[in-house]
């Protein structure tokens, strides 16, 4: 079967989630063997946890601070175009998944420098400056699968999902397999679930 006509995808991420970034490279994977169109968005996980009573004290310490590099992100969208979200998620993803880095204002300025941006922009991590572009894009998500899912949400035309959740992220042939069959299962009317108890931490490397 040929693939020659570009296919527009949505991805929504947050950019300290590890699933998510595993997700991601698994759609950049399908990428180098068919002609995707990735247009990348924010999502937030403080934002889809805010105003939890359930959650220890620890878990809205720890989502305040994620809110830090999507605040980045979303200043960088708004000041050079939504087109380099993809490539600083890539810097900031190696840096937090691969790496090990912190979440603080150094790993930003070294994320945007690689990704030719504006280092200064990392200042915006303790602001709510473009806090409403965040919550804009997180509605964007959301109104397409609902609140009850994570990040990342991917949507293929009207088909929206959110996941898969994979680990290790496929490579090669397995990578389009799976992207055929979740696109097959999503796009079927009237599904909605497909899960199982996750047994192991995220395999980034």
């Amino acid at each position: 079967m040929r693939h020659d006509t570009p296919t527009t995808v949505d991805f929504w991420f947050d950019p300290t989630c590890p699933w998510a970034w595993l997700t991601s490279r698994w759609v950049l994977e399908v990428a180098r063997q068919r002609p995707l169109a990735i247009r990348w968005h924010l999502m937030s996980l403080t934002v889809l946890n805010e105003g939890r009573t359930d959650l220890p004290e620890r878990w809205h310490r720890d989502l305040a601070s994620r809110l830090e590099p999507v605040r980045v992100c979303a200043a960088a969208g708004q000041k050079h175009g939504p087109g380099v979200l993809g490539r600083l998620y890539t810097e900031l993803g190696t840096r937090f998944h691969l790496e090990g880095a912190p979440r603080e204002r150094s790993t930003y300025r070294a994320a945007l420098a690689a990704a030719e941006l504006d280092p200064a922009l990392a200042d915006e991590a303790d602001r709510d400056t473009f806090d409403d572009a965040v919550r804009a894009s997180h509605q964007g998500a959301v109104g397409r699968v609902g609140t009850d899912v994570g990040t990342p949400v991917v949507a293929v035309g009207d088909v929206a999902f959110f996941g898969p959740v994979v680990s290790p992220a496929p490579l090669g042939e397995a990578a389009t397999r799976l992207w055929d069959g979740v696109l097959a299962v999503a796009a079927t009317e009237g599904f909605f679930e497909l899960k199982r108890t996750r047994t192991g931490k995220p395999v980034l490397t």
